[in-house]
């Protein structure tokens, strides 16, 4: 195997092993699942004729967003100006931070971004919410001396109930603040229902979709009459993204999870006509003490988030009848589900499904790349967390 430059010594000398070897724990990533998954998204968006702009977010890795970019992916989304820098150093050129920054210091950040993004043939946008905000932004560009300016989304509030101005003439007001700047070019509508991509039934995803491609057309066509041209809605995540696809209103689909999944996402109904994405993501764990009546591995909430329910037990047939429970910061308890299933017996190796991908990635500094499956694969790279802890 082809030797990382700059990777610990122990996990340089992971390259080539077996999954078996691979210490413990450690969050590992089936590239042969996340390439399907992939695939399965770009044949989406080009089926659909959308683009597809994949939250970073999640995977906080500047080599997964351009092998995504290389997919098809229009570039990456982020939620925070040091997510943006990070993937920026690492060779990201397009790259939309979907959040409101206020705060002058990150401003000023900003403006030397989207220069700095322009310089190199890429660009940069922001979503904005309030008109201070918007003034502070042009402030911003104009102390930086950008003369390229930057790409500026309005968010409305479609349900999730976080950011955004209600849809309708509040964004006409801003979508107007912002033409008024020569610095700050309108791009269209941030329209992200964040709620409804964990609703449990499919009918009530469809039914929160439905609300919000109503208010989104809405003050789209109220955008048109006031003089502006509306160059792009942009939202929707991977547990809605047919229903955004098939509105007509939507432009660009931002999507990240369906990349590796999560527990949380496979314990809600299905769309029929969502791409079947697999799970591609895993903390290897190992049991390091067993009773009569449970085991213990390694794995506590440190290698893991448990803010969407704690991780299945996944993979081996002799594992599924599984439950983990919480065992604290560095263990993991299982019990058996049923009464014929047999506890693991000391140093068996286990696959834990995480319940929210996210937050699990921001724990660890690099991802563990496996080709061949995780029950005979060999350990063929390891990615890069660039992002981690990149909060500000």
């Amino acid at each position: 195997m082809k030797p990382q430059p700059d990777l610990p010594a122990a996990l340089q000398a992971s390259i080539g092993q077996r999954v078996d070897l691979i210490d413990t724990p450690s969050l590992v990533v089936d590239l042969d699942a996340m390439e399907r998954n992939i695939q399965r998204m770009a044949d989406f968006a080009r089926q659909h004729a959308v683009r597809w702009r994949p939250h970073a977010k999640m995977h906080k890795s500047a080599e997964i967003a351009l092998l995504l970019q290389r997919a098809g992916a229009t570039g990456a989304c982020v939620q925070k100006v040091a997510e943006a820098e990070a993937l920026a150093a690492g060779g990201v050129n397009d790259i939309y931070i979907s959040n409101e920054v206020v705060a002058p210091p990150k401003l000023l950040r900003v403006a030397r971004l989207a220069a700095h993004l322009a310089a190199c043939g890429g660009h940069l946008a922001i979503a904005v919410d309030n008109a201070e905000g918007i003034e502070r932004l042009a402030e911003a560009m104009g102390a930086a001396g950008s003369a390229d300016g930057i790409d500026v989304f309005v968010e409305i509030d479609v349900g999730q109930g976080r950011c955004g101005v209600p849809p309708g003439a509040p964004a006409v007001t801003l979508a107007l603040a912002v033409a008024r700047h020569a610095r700050l070019r309108f791009a269209g509508l941030q329209a992200y229902h964040g709620r409804a991509q964990h609703l449990p039934g499919a009918a009530e995803r469809r039914e929160a979709i439905a609300a919000a491609v109503r208010a989104t057309e809405h003050t789209r066509a109220l955008i048109v009459a006031a003089g502006l041209p509306m160059p792009l809605v942009t939202g929707s995540g991977t547990g809605t993204l047919v229903h955004e696809a098939a509105s007509g209103v939507y432009g660009e689909l931002q999507a990240g999870s369906f990349l590796f999944m999560d527990a949380d996402y496979a314990r809600n109904e299905r769309e029929p006509a969502q791409p079947a994405f697999e799970q591609a993501l895993f903390v290897k764990t190992q049991v390091i003490s067993v009773s009569d009546s449970h085991a213990v591995c390694d794995a506590g909430h440190k290698s893991h988030a448990i803010d969407s329910g704690l991780p299945t037990v996944a993979l081996l047939p002799a594992d599924r009848s599984l439950r983990y429970a919480n065992g604290g910061d560095e263990h993991g308890l299982l019990y058996a589900d049923t009464s014929d299933a047999r506890l693991p017996s000391l140093g068996h190796m286990l696959w834990l499904i995480p319940g929210h991908c996210d937050p699990t990635v921001n724990l660890h500094d690099f991802l563990i790349g496996v080709r061949g499956g995780l029950a005979a694969g060999t350990v063929e790279r390891i990615i890069r967390v660039d992002a981690r802890g990149a909060l500000t």
